[in-house]
Protein backbone atom coordinates (compact mmCIF):
# COMPACT_ATOMS: atom_id res chain seq x y z
CA UNK A 1 0.00 0.00 0.00
CA UNK A 2 1.29 3.45 -0.93
CA UNK A 3 -0.45 6.66 0.12
CA UNK A 4 0.43 10.30 -0.60
CA UNK A 5 1.07 11.94 2.77
CA UNK A 6 1.84 15.49 3.87
CA UNK A 7 2.53 17.36 7.10
CA UNK A 8 1.24 20.91 7.31
CA UNK A 9 1.74 23.39 10.15
CA UNK A 10 -1.66 25.02 10.64
CA UNK A 11 -2.56 28.46 12.00
CA UNK A 12 0.79 29.93 11.12
CA UNK A 13 2.53 31.38 8.09
CA UNK A 14 5.90 29.96 9.14
CA UNK A 15 7.21 26.41 9.21
CA UNK A 16 7.79 24.77 12.59
CA UNK A 17 5.16 26.88 14.32
CA UNK A 18 1.42 26.45 14.67
CA UNK A 19 -0.08 22.98 14.94
CA UNK A 20 1.28 20.17 12.73
CA UNK A 21 -1.16 17.69 11.22
CA UNK A 22 -0.56 14.80 8.87
CA UNK A 23 -2.81 14.59 5.80
CA UNK A 24 -3.36 11.38 3.81
CA UNK A 25 -5.05 11.29 0.40
CA UNK A 26 -7.11 8.14 -0.14
CA UNK A 27 -7.68 7.12 -3.74
CA UNK A 28 -9.46 3.97 -2.55
CA UNK A 29 -11.17 2.78 0.60
CA UNK A 30 -8.76 2.11 3.45
CA UNK A 31 -9.10 -0.79 5.86
CA UNK A 32 -10.79 0.59 8.96
CA UNK A 33 -8.04 -0.33 11.42
CA UNK A 34 -5.38 1.16 9.16
CA UNK A 35 -6.54 4.72 9.92
CA UNK A 36 -5.60 4.30 13.57
CA UNK A 37 -2.34 2.52 12.77
CA UNK A 38 -1.22 5.36 10.51
CA UNK A 39 -2.22 8.01 13.05
CA UNK A 40 -0.27 6.18 15.73
CA UNK A 41 2.73 5.96 13.41
CA UNK A 42 2.60 9.67 12.58
CA UNK A 43 2.35 10.47 16.31
CA UNK A 44 0.92 13.96 15.81
CA UNK A 45 -2.09 15.34 17.64
CA UNK A 46 -4.19 14.58 14.54
CA UNK A 47 -3.87 12.79 11.24
CA UNK A 48 -6.48 13.66 8.60
CA UNK A 49 -7.72 11.30 5.91
CA UNK A 50 -9.25 12.86 2.80
CA UNK A 51 -11.27 10.42 0.69
CA UNK A 52 -13.08 10.64 -2.62
CA UNK A 53 -16.86 10.33 -2.34
CA UNK A 54 -17.36 8.96 -5.87
CA UNK A 55 -15.17 6.89 -8.20
CA UNK A 56 -15.10 9.68 -10.78
CA UNK A 57 -13.88 12.31 -8.30
CA UNK A 58 -10.33 13.63 -8.42
CA UNK A 59 -8.40 15.73 -5.95
CA UNK A 60 -7.67 18.52 -8.41
CA UNK A 61 -11.13 19.28 -9.79
CA UNK A 62 -13.68 17.93 -7.30
CA UNK A 63 -14.97 20.26 -4.59
CA UNK A 64 -16.44 17.81 -2.05
CA UNK A 65 -14.58 15.12 -0.11
CA UNK A 66 -14.96 12.93 2.94
CA UNK A 67 -12.75 13.81 5.89
CA UNK A 68 -11.88 11.96 9.12
CA UNK A 69 -9.46 12.79 11.93
CA UNK A 70 -7.54 10.48 14.25
CA UNK A 71 -5.31 11.15 17.24
CA UNK A 72 -2.69 8.50 18.07
CA UNK A 73 -5.30 6.96 20.38
CA UNK A 74 -8.74 7.39 18.77
CA UNK A 75 -10.96 8.97 16.12
CA UNK A 76 -12.32 12.42 16.97
CA UNK A 77 -15.55 14.02 15.68
CA UNK A 78 -14.05 17.43 14.85
CA UNK A 79 -10.60 18.94 14.38
CA UNK A 80 -10.08 22.48 13.11
CA UNK A 81 -6.33 22.54 12.55
CA UNK A 82 -6.30 19.24 10.62
CA UNK A 83 -9.16 20.56 8.47
CA UNK A 84 -7.14 23.66 7.71
CA UNK A 85 -4.12 21.46 6.93
CA UNK A 86 -6.24 19.34 4.59
CA UNK A 87 -7.50 22.39 2.71
CA UNK A 88 -3.96 23.77 2.47
CA UNK A 89 -2.70 20.52 0.93
CA UNK A 90 -5.52 20.47 -1.63
CA UNK A 91 -5.24 24.17 -2.47
CA UNK A 92 -1.47 24.63 -2.44
CA UNK A 93 0.03 21.24 -3.25
CA UNK A 94 -2.63 19.43 -5.30
CA UNK A 95 -3.65 22.74 -6.95
CA UNK A 96 -7.37 22.18 -6.52
CA UNK A 97 -9.14 24.61 -8.84
CA UNK A 98 -12.11 25.44 -6.61
CA UNK A 99 -12.37 28.50 -4.38
CA UNK A 100 -14.37 26.61 -1.75
CA UNK A 101 -14.08 23.00 -0.60
CA UNK A 102 -16.71 21.02 1.28
CA UNK A 103 -15.75 18.24 3.69
CA UNK A 104 -18.29 15.63 4.78
CA UNK A 105 -17.44 14.71 8.37
CA UNK A 106 -18.82 13.32 11.63
CA UNK A 107 -19.67 16.94 12.49
CA UNK A 108 -21.61 17.56 9.31
CA UNK A 109 -20.47 19.52 6.28
CA UNK A 110 -17.51 21.83 6.87
CA UNK A 111 -16.30 24.33 4.31
CA UNK A 112 -12.88 25.81 3.61
CA UNK A 113 -12.53 28.78 1.30
CA UNK A 114 -9.57 30.66 -0.05
CA UNK A 115 -8.72 34.09 1.36
CA UNK A 116 -6.00 36.55 0.38
CA UNK A 117 -4.09 35.97 3.60
CA UNK A 118 -5.02 32.40 4.47
CA UNK A 119 -7.90 29.94 4.51
CA UNK A 120 -11.28 30.46 6.19
CA UNK A 121 -12.99 27.49 7.82
CA UNK A 122 -16.77 27.37 8.29
CA UNK A 123 -17.29 25.34 11.47
CA UNK A 124 -20.14 24.59 13.87
CA UNK A 125 -20.43 26.69 17.03
CA UNK A 126 -21.04 24.67 20.18
CA UNK A 127 -22.53 26.36 23.22
CA UNK A 128 -20.78 26.25 26.59
CA UNK A 129 -22.73 26.60 29.83
CA UNK A 130 -21.68 27.73 33.33
CA UNK A 131 -20.32 24.85 35.38
CA UNK A 132 -20.24 24.66 39.17
CA UNK A 133 -16.52 24.66 39.90
CA UNK A 134 -17.10 22.63 43.06
CA UNK A 135 -18.25 19.70 40.94
CA UNK A 136 -14.93 19.51 39.13
CA UNK A 137 -12.65 20.98 41.80
CA UNK A 138 -10.49 17.85 41.96
CA UNK A 139 -9.85 17.98 38.22
CA UNK A 140 -8.91 21.67 38.32
CA UNK A 141 -6.75 21.18 41.41
CA UNK A 142 -4.92 18.29 39.76
CA UNK A 143 -4.34 20.23 36.55
CA UNK A 144 -3.30 23.67 37.80
CA UNK A 145 -2.91 23.47 41.56
CA UNK A 146 -3.78 26.67 43.41
CA UNK A 147 -4.05 28.86 40.29
CA UNK A 148 -6.95 31.29 40.71
CA UNK A 149 -10.01 30.58 38.55
CA UNK A 150 -12.55 33.21 37.49
CA UNK A 151 -15.14 31.18 35.55
CA UNK A 152 -15.77 27.59 34.46
CA UNK A 153 -17.94 26.53 31.49
CA UNK A 154 -18.72 23.16 29.96
CA UNK A 155 -19.89 22.10 26.50
CA UNK A 156 -21.88 18.85 26.58
CA UNK A 157 -21.71 18.59 22.77
CA UNK A 158 -17.92 18.48 22.65
CA UNK A 159 -17.29 17.37 26.25
CA UNK A 160 -14.81 20.20 26.66
CA UNK A 161 -14.24 22.00 29.96
CA UNK A 162 -13.28 25.69 29.64
CA UNK A 163 -11.52 27.23 32.64
CA UNK A 164 -11.00 30.98 32.60
CA UNK A 165 -8.11 32.00 34.82
CA UNK A 166 -8.24 35.11 36.96
CA UNK A 167 -7.79 38.46 35.22
CA UNK A 168 -4.93 39.12 37.64
CA UNK A 169 -2.74 36.85 35.49
CA UNK A 170 -1.07 37.84 32.23
CA UNK A 171 0.03 36.03 29.09
CA UNK A 172 3.46 35.13 30.43
CA UNK A 173 1.85 33.40 33.40
CA UNK A 174 -0.26 31.19 31.14
CA UNK A 175 2.73 30.46 28.91
CA UNK A 176 4.81 29.32 31.87
CA UNK A 177 2.06 27.45 33.72
CA UNK A 178 2.96 23.81 34.42
CA UNK A 179 -0.12 21.69 33.83
CA UNK A 180 -0.27 18.19 35.28
CA UNK A 181 -1.86 16.05 32.58
CA UNK A 182 -0.53 12.69 33.75
CA UNK A 183 -2.97 12.33 36.63
CA UNK A 184 -6.05 13.76 34.91
CA UNK A 185 -7.12 10.35 33.59
CA UNK A 186 -7.34 9.02 37.13
CA UNK A 187 -9.22 12.06 38.45
CA UNK A 188 -11.72 12.19 35.55
CA UNK A 189 -12.53 8.81 34.02
CA UNK A 190 -16.30 9.10 33.67
CA UNK A 191 -16.15 10.14 30.01
CA UNK A 192 -17.76 13.51 30.72
CA UNK A 193 -14.59 15.48 29.94
CA UNK A 194 -12.51 14.91 26.82
CA UNK A 195 -10.59 18.18 26.75
CA UNK A 196 -9.47 20.96 29.10
CA UNK A 197 -9.17 24.55 27.84
CA UNK A 198 -7.33 27.10 29.95
CA UNK A 199 -8.06 30.63 28.82
CA UNK A 200 -7.13 34.12 29.89
CA UNK A 201 -8.33 37.60 28.97
CA UNK A 202 -6.11 39.24 26.34
CA UNK A 203 -3.99 42.31 26.76
CA UNK A 204 -5.30 45.21 24.64
CA UNK A 205 -1.98 46.95 24.14
CA UNK A 206 1.73 46.87 24.86
CA UNK A 207 4.76 45.52 23.10
CA UNK A 208 3.04 42.28 22.01
CA UNK A 209 0.23 42.15 19.41
CA UNK A 210 -3.24 42.65 20.85
CA UNK A 211 -5.47 39.57 21.20
CA UNK A 212 -8.92 39.18 22.71
CA UNK A 213 -7.85 36.12 24.67
CA UNK A 214 -5.11 33.52 25.12
CA UNK A 215 -5.56 29.79 25.60
CA UNK A 216 -3.90 26.44 26.05
CA UNK A 217 -5.56 23.07 25.43
CA UNK A 218 -5.00 19.65 26.99
CA UNK A 219 -6.61 16.35 25.97
CA UNK A 220 -4.90 13.34 27.57
CA UNK A 221 -8.27 11.54 27.36
CA UNK A 222 -7.71 11.16 23.60
CA UNK A 223 -3.97 10.66 23.79
CA UNK A 224 -2.87 14.30 23.36
CA UNK A 225 -1.14 15.82 26.39
CA UNK A 226 -1.18 19.36 24.93
CA UNK A 227 -2.44 20.39 21.51
CA UNK A 228 -0.38 23.32 20.16
CA UNK A 229 -3.25 25.25 18.49
CA UNK A 230 -6.94 24.45 18.74
CA UNK A 231 -9.14 27.41 17.92
CA UNK A 232 -8.13 30.40 20.03
CA UNK A 233 -7.12 33.96 19.31
CA UNK A 234 -3.56 33.23 20.36
CA UNK A 235 -2.43 29.86 21.65
CA UNK A 236 0.25 30.12 24.32
CA UNK A 237 1.86 26.77 23.59
CA UNK A 238 5.56 26.38 22.86
CA UNK A 239 4.91 26.52 19.09
CA UNK A 240 2.25 29.23 19.25
CA UNK A 241 -0.42 30.01 16.68
CA UNK A 242 -2.71 32.83 15.60
CA UNK A 243 -6.34 32.74 14.47
CA UNK A 244 -9.01 35.24 13.48
CA UNK A 245 -12.41 34.12 14.76
CA UNK A 246 -15.80 35.50 13.71
CA UNK A 247 -19.10 34.31 15.21
CA UNK A 248 -21.80 34.43 12.54
CA UNK A 249 -25.47 35.26 12.88
CA UNK A 250 -26.45 31.81 11.58
CA UNK A 251 -24.95 30.07 14.60
CA UNK A 252 -21.66 29.00 13.02
CA UNK A 253 -18.14 30.33 13.30
CA UNK A 254 -15.51 31.37 10.74
CA UNK A 255 -11.89 30.70 11.67
CA UNK A 256 -9.15 32.10 9.47
CA UNK A 257 -5.53 31.05 9.54
CA UNK A 258 -2.51 30.26 7.46
CA UNK A 259 -0.72 26.97 6.89
CA UNK A 260 2.74 25.89 5.82
CA UNK A 261 3.22 22.47 4.20
CA UNK A 262 6.56 21.23 5.54
CA UNK A 263 6.69 17.63 4.33
CA UNK A 264 5.35 15.60 1.43
CA UNK A 265 6.03 12.01 0.52
CA UNK A 266 4.65 8.50 0.26
CA UNK A 267 3.59 6.29 3.10
CA UNK A 268 4.23 2.58 2.45
CA UNK A 269 2.86 -0.34 4.42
Amino acid sequence: MKLPIFIADAFTAKAFRGNPAAVCLLENKLDEDMHQKIAREMNLSETAFIRKLHPTDNFTESSCFGLRWFTPASEVPLCGHATLASAAVLFHKIKNVNSTLTFVTLSGELKARRAEDGIILDLPLYQAHPQDSQEIKDLIKTAIGDTLVQDVCYSPDTRKLLVRLSDTYNRSFLEGLKVNTQNLLQVENSGKVKGLILTLKGEPSGQMPAFDFYSRYFAPWVGVAEDPVTGTSFQCSLRGGELVISVRADGRVDIKGGAAVVLEGTLTA
